[in-house]
C-alpha cells in the first residue's frame, strides 16, 4: 500500500528536526517554581505576538479553554458560546464539571454569532436567572469547516459584550489560520479578547501543548486554576522548546495548508457523487457530504483507509480532511485520485 496519507486532523503533525535539536539541547529548570527559563521565553513570546502582557504554557488546547474559563467566571455563572463549538462538543463538559458553569448556546452563521442573537441571551438583573459571567468564541470554526470570523463581526460581539460588561474568550487554537486567511497579525484578532488560547500541537507541529495569554493579573490567577487541575509541570523547558521553534518557523508556512486544502476541495468537486464547496474552504480544513453515495461517513473513511488515506467521520454523512505540514500537493492527487476511483 506504501505511505499513508493522514489527513484526520493536523494534530497529527511530528515535531522537525529542529524542534527536536531544540528539545534536546534546551534549557530548564522547576517551572512551577517559575524557574524555566525556556517556558518563560515561550509565554513572554507567545504574550508579545499576540499583544498580551503576559502568557501561560499549557498541556492541551482543552486544559487552556477550561482554565480561561475557570479563571473568569464563578460556579453558578453562565458561559455563552456558538451552539457548534469545540468547547460544547469536545471538551467533556468541563465547564460544567469543574467549574460549575452552565453553558448557553447560540446558533451561529460559519461559527459567527449574530450580536443580536448573542443580545438576547445575556441574562438581565433578575433574582432567578444565573448571571453571564464569559462570551467565547472560536477562530478558525472547527465544526464549520474552519471557517474564518471576519474581524467586524468580532468587533460586534464585542461590543455587546462591553455593553453588559462581560469578558471575552477566544479559543484560537488556530488564529494563526485564521489571522493568515484575513490577511493581519493575530494580535489583531487577539485585541478584541480578554484571553485567547491557541495550540503549538496543531498546524505548528509542536509534539505538545499550547499557550493561554491574558493581562499580567489574569494569568496570575489563570496559573493558580493550572495548578489545580495538574498542570503543573516541571522541567516543561523540553516541551516549550519545540513551541519557540513553531512561533518562529511554522506560522508563516500554514498558507501551503490554506493551498492544499483548496485544491483537493475543488478536485473533489468535480467526482460525481460528492459534495463540496470550494469558496466554504478558507483554510486547512474541508468538509466533505457522500450522502449521495450511499455511504456513511464512517463506512466511507473505512473503505478510505484501506486504500492508504486516513481521513475523520465527522458528522452521518460529513468526512473530515484536514491538510497540514506533512502532507504535500502530491499527496492531495492522490488523495483525488484514490476517492475518485473509490466512488466511480
Amino acid at each position: 500500500m506504501g505511505r499513508v496519507i493522514d489527513l484526520r486532523s493536523d494534530t497529527v503533525t511530528v515535531p522537525t528536526p529542529e524542534m527536536r535539536r531544540a528539545m534536546y539541547e534546551a534549557e530548564v529548570g522547576d517551572d512551577v517554581y517559575g524557574e524555566d527559563p525556556t517556558v518563560r521565553r515561550l509565554e513572554e513570546m507567545a504574550a508579545r505576538r499576540l499583544g498580551k502582557e503576559a502568557g501561560l504554557f499549557v498541556v492541551s488546547g482543552t486544559m487552556g479553554n477550561l482554565v480561561a474559563i475557570l479563571t473568569h467566571t464563578r460556579p453558578g455563572n453562565e458561559l455563552i458560546l456558538e451552539a457548534e463549538s469545540h468547547i460544547f462538543y469536545y471538551e467533556v463538559g468541563g465547564c460544567a464539571a469543574l467549574g460549575g458553569v452552565m453553558v448557553r448556546t447560540v446558533p451561529g452563521q460559519r461559527g459567527a454569532i449574530d450580536p443580536g442573537e448573542l443580545e438576547k441571551v445575556i441574562r438581565g438583573q433578575d433574582i432567578h436567572f444565573p448571571p453571564t459571567g464569559l462570551i467565547a468564541l472560536e477562530n478558525t470554526h472547527n465544526r464549520a469547516g474552519g471557517a474564518v470570523i471576519p474581524l467586524e463581526k468580532i468587533r460586534a460581539v464585542r461590543e455587546v459584550a462591553d455593553r453588559y460588561g462581560i469578558p471575552m474568550h477566544l479559543d484560537g487554537a488556530r488564529i494563526f489560520n485564521a489571522a493568515l486567511a484575513l490577511g493581519v497579525p493575530a494580535a489583531e484578532i487577539a485585541r478584541y479578547f480578554d484571553s485567547v488560547m491557541f495550540c503549538l500541537s496543531k498546524g505548528l507541529a509542536a509534539p505538545v501543548g499550547s499557550v493561554l495569554v491574558g493581562s499580567r493579573e489574569w494569568i496570575a490567577r489563570a496559573r493558580k486554576w493550572r495548578k489545580m487541575v495538574g498542570g503543573g509541570m516541571r522541567q516543561a523547558g523540553i516541551l516549550a522548546a519545540a513551541g519557540i521553534v513553531a512561533l518562529e518557523k511554522m506560522v508563516d508556512r500554514l498558507v501551503e495548508d490554506h493551498a492544499n486544502a483548496k485544491f483537493l476541495a475543488a478536485g473533489l468537486a468535480e467526482i460525481p457523487g460528492l459534495k463540496v464547496n470550494p469558496a466554504e474552504v478558507e483554510t486547512n480544513i474541508v468538509r466533505l457530504d457522500v450522502a449521495a453515495t450511499g455511504m456513511t461517513a464512517e463506512a466511507f473513511c473505512a473503505e478510505l483507509k484501506l486504500r492508504g488515506v486516513l481521513a475523520s467521520p465527522f458528522d452521518p454523512t460529513i468526512v473530515r480532511l484536514v491538510t497540514h505540514k506533512d502532507v504535500t500537493r502530491g499527496d492531495m492527487e492522490k488523495t483525488l485520485s484514490v476517492i475518485s476511483r473509490m466512488v466511480g
